[in-house]
């Protein structure tokens, strides 16, 4: 950590944040540095600066229990845009996706993946948000009727994608429970819509430390399961539905951490022109396939599976450098 990250520690509020700043503008300082560097990103932003533009153009739809949109870190507008593009409210039907209590999490859960406030910045940090309000708390009481307004809030991401440029969606809501195949629901058609539509979604595992199953939506079959690595130990909620491992204490973090990386990798498809039809049907299938393909092994005892753990710079020289062309 640099003197000047040190000294500054403590300004911006947020969860699993170890280098928070109130840096100088045109400073660029990790939201976490202590899990960016096992994926890859400070390696990427190095590498790559100058030829990607770390989610300009693109938008995230956060799908949370509310956002408060007044916090500063939201507020911000930039050269490229406003920070948040658009919000929706899936229960009142309209624009305003304020946090109701219990709901508390969806405020601060864009932060890993997009912040840039401050000098502070997440993996895609020049990516603009959508916020909405899709659950009653990010930790679902109940799948009955959780499921109908998070069905509305991914129907309305599909019926406005290509009026926010959105690629990406944190579907970040969880059932703590321990699901070992999908558990059908109205959510299962929005799902497939947006896989269809290339665009990204994935879910947290949970983490209950359950070795038999994760967490609904994730279990989901359009709708990537996302574990995590700490420690060079596989932990939290894991089983053969999980997609992908990244390294962090928490799922929601983990989950953060790979949707900003999503939008990289689109990035640098589109840049490169690499031919992603080789790996998928949907740009989301080749992502995560490449993602696995480049990714570290990760053996776990307790369950004799071997995760895929993201290793983004792998991922991005695979694109970048067209090493399809060795295979």
């Amino acid at each position: 950590m640099s003197t000047q990250e040190s000294t500054l520690n403590g300004i911006i509020s947020g969860h699993e944040i170890d280098t928070p700043a109130q840096a100088l503008d045109g400073v660029r300082i990790p939201y976490n540095r202590t899990y960016f560097e096992p994926i890859g990103v400070l390696k990427v932003w190095e590498k790559y600066d100058g030829i990607l533009s770390w989610g300009e153009g693109q938008a995230l739809a956060i799908v949370d229990d509310g956002c408060d949109l007044s916090v500063p870190e939201w507020q911000t507008v930039h050269p490229w845009g406003p920070k948040v593009r658009a919000a929706w409210n899936a229960f009142q039907q309209n624009n305003d996706p304020t946090p109701v209590p219990p709901g508390y999490h969806g405020t601060s859960v864009g932060y890993p993946s997009s912040i840039c406030y401050r000098g502070l910045c997440g993996v895609a940090y020049r990516n603009q948000t959508v916020q909405i309000r899709g659950c009653t708390i990010v930790h679902l009481p109940q799948i009955q009727g959780e499921d109908i307004t998070l069905a509305q809030a991914l129907d309305w991401i599909a019926d406005h994608a290509e009026e926010h440029h959105i690629t990406a969606v944190n579907l970040s809501a969880l059932d703590d429970q321990h699901h070992t195949e999908p558990y059908p629901t109205v959510l299962d058609a929005p799902l497939r819509r947006l896989r269809e539509m290339n665009i990204w979604v994935s879910a947290p595992c949970g983490n209950h430390q359950y070795t038999d199953g994760i967490s609904w939506p994730a279990c989901q079959k359009d709708c990537f399961a996302i574990g995590s690595v700490e420690s060079e130990k596989v932990f939290n909620d894991r089983f053969h539905n999980t997609d992908l491992l990244v390294p962090a204490k928490f799922t929601s973090s983990s989950n953060a951490y790979v949707v900003g990386s999503y939008m990289i990798w689109r990035e640098a498809v589109e840049k490169s022109k690499f031919p992603w039809q080789n790996y998928g049907k949907t740009m989301p299938d080749a992502a995560m396939a490449i993602f696995q393909l480049t990714g570290r092994d990760y053996f776990d005892e307790i369950t004799g599976i071997t995760f895929k753990a993201l290793d983004l710079e792998k991922a991005i020289d695979f694109i970048m450098e067209r090493k399809d062309l060795a295979l």
